[in-house]
């Protein structure tokens, strides 16, 4: 069985579909980034004064390629070759991904099915530029042990 979007072919027409669904939902600002250091594309929007910060990590999904395409003797490539070819394919399928998952997320929105709070609350930003899943381990305290273990 394939990875899904490991065939994927073109990130900027998948980045440019994510800024058409978020204009027509009414977003007043986008923007995009590739975080080379931490291999993330990062997706920023407003909507209704709310900042939204989206990241996708490429690193993870090579990683996934990788394990389902293992390097052997046999590939016509070396090994550093055939991960590079994984970060490649995980670069161009992050994209496809998240626009993926974004118009299925303003869908949702849109149809009453879930509010914009219940999707992207974790990614919001809060106003010292975190994202609010970040600062949640701190809002919620250590997570309590289980009695039984």
């Amino acid at each position: 069985m394939s990875l899904p979007y490991q065939n994927a072919q073109s990130g900027e027409r998948a980045l440019a579909e994510i800024q058409g669904v978020l204009r027509t939902f009414g977003c007043s600002s986008f923007g995009s980034m590739l975080d080379f250091e931490t291999g993330e594309l990062i997706v920023q929007f407003k909507w209704r004064g709310r900042t939204v910060d989206l990241r996708a990590s490429a690193n993870g999904y090579a990683a996934a390629w990788l394990k389902q395409n293992p390097y052997t003797s046999r590939r016509r490539s070396t090994k550093q070759d055939w991960e590079r070819k994984a970060q490649e394919i995980g670069s161009t399928a992050v994209y496809s991904i998240l626009r993926d998952w974004i118009k299925a997320q303003v869908t949702a929105i849109e149809t009453g099915l879930l509010s914009f709070e219940a999707v992207f609350m974790p990614h919001m930003l809060l106003p010292d530029g975190s994202r609010l899943i970040e600062a949640m381990p701190k809002l919620l305290g250590s997570p309590v042990e289980d009695a039984d273990a």
